[in-house]
């Protein structure tokens, strides 16, 4: 009898697994695959790690303004991949050193409720007073003729080959990092979306100036063009056919059309788990499921899908379950940040969001070419934007593209979050030259 089981040793799992071990409970994590989840093993890490492979692109080209000359410049994609992977597998094993240095025991294996207090895992019944459900999500894919001829974001950290031609579907965050990562890295680029816009969610201004640079940069975009069906010639290359619009011939599909939460083959409907409309465990604000025993983090509830949001939400169920501190998590003025070249940042309110909510506002800007852009000759500019409540001079929101803009925004975010104003923002003496300081001296 444990007093706690974790199904899934992801960010949210391991973090409550090891904070509930830490409060002195007897701990068991179950996981089928391995340890880490999304963001160690395919999503965060080894996307990051592309990127900054990717960036030496721009960087060796722009490396000869700066006097270096490096001749004969290859990329070797099997380098790269290997490299990344062979750092996911020493995070991973980081993860399980360091469940088992806080005495959780790991058992491999797919969990399964039988009760609300039984959990099959293979052949084994096992029991708990507490149980949290922890399992994230998988990529979408969607349910059309042809489909199995595309990959996922999972895949892409494995291929064999780059390919030289990839349609990637879909709008998000997911769609923008890996047309910018294959991009720089040689391969010709489109991306097709359903509707007619880009990363929902974030400011019109920043997201617009993504699609400036990166058409600059030759990522074709095809907007209002649902996908059709996808079809495979006898030279192995796709044909993919778009509703209403054109038919476009790649080597290769990414389908990054958002995430679904893991929760069919874990017999909810035994232990009296509610699942929404769209799969994801219903929960309260203490993650409490409609079972008063079993609670669920992370992305299968769907809530705020970002690796810090679920390790936040283990902790505060660790410590209110198991530590005898009540705790919330705050669900509001999250920072988030889109790692496409360049990075986009944001947290708080947008423009259209602060219009709505709070009526008059002010907004400023700036608008500039960073000073490594100018002795490059790289003509792209940056984009910083502060949006301020008018009533309070509050700085509500903040948003930015350029290069560093998340490492700058992890930082803003402090500030937003604890609701300085614009004026405090003025008296801050800038450190020059930086492009931070712009933040500093918007009039």
């Amino acid at each position: 009898m444990y007093d706690l089981l974790v199904i899934g040793a992801g960010s949210g799992g391991v973090r409550a697994a090891r904070v509930a071990a830490g409060h002195g409970a007897k701990v068991a994590i179950v996981e089928e695959h391995r340890i880490g989840g999304t963001c160690v093993i395919r999503g965060c890490v080894p996307k990051k790690l592309l990127v900054y492979g990717a960036q030496f692109a721009e960087d060796l080209e722009d490396a000869q303004r700066f006097g270096w000359r490096i001749e004969n410049a290859e990329f070797d994609w099997p380098t790269l991949r290997d490299n990344v992977l062979a750092e996911v597998t020493r995070l991973s094993g980081i993860y399980t050193q360091t469940l088992q240095n806080h005495k959780v025991e790991i058992l491999e294996g797919h969990a399964a409720f039988k009760s609300p207090h039984e959990v099959t895992v293979g052949e084994r019944v096992l029991r708990a007073d507490k149980v949290l459900i922890a399992t994230g999500a998988r990529p979408h894919i969607p349910d059309r003729p042809g489909s199995e001829h595309g990959i996922t974001s999972n895949d892409a950290f494995h291929l064999e080959h780059l390919p030289s031609r990839i349609v990637i579907a879909g709008g998000g965050y997911i769609a923008n990092e890996f047309a910018g990562i294959f991009s720089e890295l040689g391969s010709t680029v489109t991306v097709v979306n359903r509707s007619d816009r880009l990363l929902r969610g974030y400011d019109e201004q920043i997201r617009d100036r993504l699609l400036q640079i990166s058409l600059t940069k030759g990522i074709r975009f095809v907007f209002n063009a649902p996908l059709d069906f996808i079809e495979r010639q006898a030279d192995g290359t796709l044909q993919v056919h778009l509703q209403g619009s054109e038919t476009i011939e790649c080597d290769s599909v990414l389908f990054a059309t958002g995430r679904v939460p893991n929760t069919e083959a874990l017999g909810l409907d035994r232990a009296g788990v509610e699942i929404d409309e769209k799969g994801a465990v219903k929960v309260d604000d203490m993650n409490q499921t409609t079972c008063p025993s079993i609670y669920a983090v992370g992305d299968v509830t769907n809530r705020v899908q970002l690796t810090p949001v679920a390790i936040r939400e283990g902790q505060a169920f660790a410590d209110t379950v198991f530590g005898n501190k009540p705790t919330k998590v705050d669900y509001e003025c999250i920072p988030a940040a889109v790692f496409s070249h360049p990075p986009l940042a944001g947290v708080g309110m947008t423009e259209a969001e602060a219009r709505n909510r709070l009526g008059s506002v002010r907004t400023y800007t700036s608008d500039f070419r960073p000073m490594k852009n100018v002795l490059a000759n790289r003509n792209e500019r940056a984009l910083y934007k502060l949006v301020v409540d008018n009533a309070t001079d509050r700085v509500v929101g903040a948003h930015m593209i350029g290069p560093d803009a998340p490492e700058i925004m992890q930082v803003v975010a402090i500030a937003v979050k604890a609701g300085l104003t614009k004026a405090q923002f003025d008296q801050t003496i800038a450190i020059h030259p930086t492009m931070a300081e712009e933040l500093v001296l918007m009039k």
